[in-house]
C-alpha cells in the first residue's frame, strides 16, 4: 500500500550508510538490523493494515546505548519511533520510512518489587502480566489489564495510557504509574514523578503518560501495586435487546455501585467467543453484561443482590452468578479472547476505540447500527461498558479493492459520533496514525497549537515519532473538520488522554 505518511512528514534527508556506520559502533552483533527481511517483523503494530519498513531497527540493551542512539539520531536529524511489543492498535508504533525503529524489547527486567511500599520498578519491555505474576507472592497485583496483557509491555501501556477490563474501578495506566526515567531526544536522562504521594512542580508524569512516544523514550517505570481483594463475584446477565444492556450499565453506575469490571458484548461477539473458548455464554442473547464485584464478604453479598435487582429492572432475561473460581475464569476468558475470536470469523477486522458518556450508550449503539447498515459492513461490539469505552470491530476483507478504505471511513464516522455526544476519539488505544483526522474534529486550532507547543518543549527538532497524534493545520484544513466550537471539552465522565 502507499505510504500513510504525508509529504510534510517526509522532509528528512538521511545518509543511511553513515547512520548504519555510527549506530553499528554503538550496537554490537545483532543489535542493529538493516536487511528488509530482518526488519519485516517491525513494519507494523497491531493495526496491520498500515505497514512501513524503517531505515534500520535498533535493539539496545543498556541505558547508555539508548542515550548514544538518540544523540546520534539528533545530530544527524534522523526520526526515531520507539516500540514495545507492537500490540498497539492505532499505528502509533508504525516506523518512519526515513528513520529508525527503536525497540525496547531487551529492556525486560523487573528491577524490584517492594512489598512494604507496594510498588514495583520495571524496565519498559516487561510484559504487563509479568508484573502481577511477580507481585502475586505478596498478595499484590498491577491493576490495569489490557486484553493483550499476556504480551503487551508496560512501556507501551504508558505510551498509550492503556486500560483494561478493571480500569472502571482501579483506573487507567495514568492512575497506576508513579514515576519514570526517560531519555530525551538529545540523550539527556530525566526523572519524572515520584514514589511519594506527590512530586513538586508540574505533573510531567501525567504529560508523558499517553504521549505516544512523542516526548521521550522511557527506560524505567515505577508502578503502584494493589492488594488482592478479599473476595470476588462475577455475574453474567443476558438481555433480549442491546439497548437494554446499555441502559443497565448506566443504571448500575447511577445507583452508586462501582464494579471492578463491567463489560458488554453483543450477539456476534458472544457467538464468536463461545465458539472459540466455550465460556458458557448464552448464544441467543442480543447482549450480555459481565459484572465483577469485589470487597469483603458482607459488602460483596449486598452488592451482588443489588446488581441482580438492577439487571432484572432493566430487562435481563437470565442472570448467572459464577459458582466457583473456574467459572469466573471462563466468564472472563470469553471477553479477554473476544478479539482473536472475531478474527476467526472474518478475513480482517478493524478495531475502533472511542469513549462516550455512559448515559448515551443506548443511543450510540442504535446509531452505530444505522451506520453499519448504511456502509453495508458488519460491526461486532465489545465494550468496556462501565466507563463508556467502545471497541466496535468492523469486519472486512482486505483482499477486496476499496474495502479497507470504506472500513476506515465507517470507523471515522463512529469516532465522530463519539465526539458529537460529548465523548472523545480514544479511551486507551491512542491516536497514532489511525485517528489523526478525527483529532481535527474534536479539538479547535488553539488546543492543537498547545499540543504542538508541549511537543516542541520536549522535542524541538520534531524527531520523536513524527506525523503521529497531533494533526497539522494543513491536514485539518484538507479534512474540513475545524469546526469544534471554542471551549468545547469532553464530558467530565470521560477519561482525558
Amino acid at each position: 500500500m502507499a505510504s500513510v505518511y504525508r509529504k510534510e512528514d517526509l522532509s528528512f534527508t538521511v545518509d543511511r550508510d553513515r547512520l548504519i556506520r555510527e549506530l553499528g559502533a554503538i550496537l554490537p552483533g545483532e543489535g542493529l538490523l538493516v536487511d528488509d527481511e530482518a526488519m519485516r517483523p517491525f513494519e507494523c503494530d497491531g493495526l496491520a493494515a498500515y505497514r512501513q519498513l524503517p531505515l534500520v531497527v535498533a535493539l539496545p540493551e543498556t541505558l547508555e546505548q539508548v542515550q548514544d542512539i538518540l544523540r546520534t539520531c539528533h545530530d544527524l536529524s534522523v526520526p526515531v519511533v520507539a516500540r514495545g511489543a507492537g500490540t498497539s492498535l492505532s499505528a502509533g508504533a508504525l516506523p518512519h520510512p526515513q528513520g529508525i525503529l527503536l525497540s525496547l524489547a531487551k529492556f525486560n527486567r523487573i528491577l524490584d518489587v517492594d512489598n512494604a511500599r507496594r510498588i514495583a520498578r520495571v524496565q519498559p519491555g516487561v510484559r504487563n502480566l509479568a508484573i502481577s505474576e511477580a507481585a502475586a507472592p505478596y498478595g499484590l497485583y498491577y491493576a490495569p489489564d489490557p486484553s493483550s496483557q499476556i504480551t503487551c509491555t508496560i512501556g507501551g501501556n504508558v505510551a498509550e495510557n492503556a486500560g483494561g477490563v478493571h480500569c472502571l474501578k482501579y483506573g487507567l495506566t495514568i492512575h497506576n504509574v508513579l514515576a519514570a526515567t526517560m531519555v530525551t531526544m538529545e540523550g539527556e536522562v530525566v526523572h519524572l514523578g515520584s514514589e511519594a504521594p506527590d512530586a513538586p512542580g508540574y505533573d510531567l508524569m501525567a504529560a508523558i503518560t499517553g504521549s505516544e512516544g512523542m516526548l521521550g523514550v522511557l527506560v524505567e517505570i515505577t508502578v503502584k501495586l494493589l492488594p488482592q481483594p478479599p473476595a470476588r463475584d462475577v455475574l453474567l446477565a443476558s438481555f433480549p435487546e442491546v439497548e437494554a444492556a446499555g441502559r443497565a450499565v448506566a443504571g448500575i453506575i447511577a445507583a452508586g455501585i462501582i464494579p471492578g469490571g463491567l463489560e458488554m458484548m453483543d450477539n456476534a461477539a458472544i457467538r464468536a467467543a463461545e465458539d472459540f473458548v466455550h465460556a458458557g455464554y448464552p448464544t441467543e442473547a442480543a447482549a450480555i453484561l459481565i459484572c465483577e464485584l469485589d470487597g469483603n464478604d458482607d459488602e460483596l453479598a449486598d452488592q451482588v443482590g443489588r446488581v441482580r435487582e438492577l439487571f432484572r429492572e432493566y430487562g435481563a432475561d437470565e442472570i448467572l452468578v459464577a459458582r466457583d473460581a473456574d467459572e469466573k475464569a471462563r466468564f472472563w476468558a470469553g471477553r479477554k479472547a473476544a478479539f482473536p475470536a472475531v478474527g476467526r470469523i472474518s478475513p480482517d477486522y478493524y478495531c475502533i476505540d472511542g469513549t462516550i458518556p455512559r448515559n448515551r450508550l443506548a443511543e450510540v449503539l442504535a446509531r452505530m447500527a444505522e451506520l453499519s447498515e448504511t456502509y453495508q459492513q458488519r460491526v461486532v461490539n465489545v465494550f468496556h461498558a462501565g466507563d463508556g469505552n467502545l471497541h466496535p470491530l468492523v469486519l472486512y476483507d482486505g483482499n477486496n479493492p476499496g474495502e479497507f478504505e470504506r472500513t476506515e471511513e465507517l470507523g471515522g464516522k463512529i469516532l465522530e459520533l463519539c465526539v458529537e455526544v460529548g465523548g472523545t476519539v480514544t479511551g486507551e488505544h491512542g491516536v497514532g496514525m489511525e485517528k489523526i483526522n478525527q483529532m481535527c474534529v474534536q479539538f479547535e486550532q488553539g488546543a492543537l497549537d498547545q499540543f504542538r507547543a508541549l511537543k516542541a518543549a520536549f522535542d524541538p527538532a520534531g524527531l520523536l515519532n513524527p506525523g503521529k497524534a497531533i494533526p497539522t493545520l494543513n491536514r485539518c484544513a484538507e479534512f474540513g473538520a475545524m469546526h469544534v466550537h471554542k471551549g468545547q471539552l469532553p464530558h467530565p465522565d470521560i477519561p482525558r488522554f
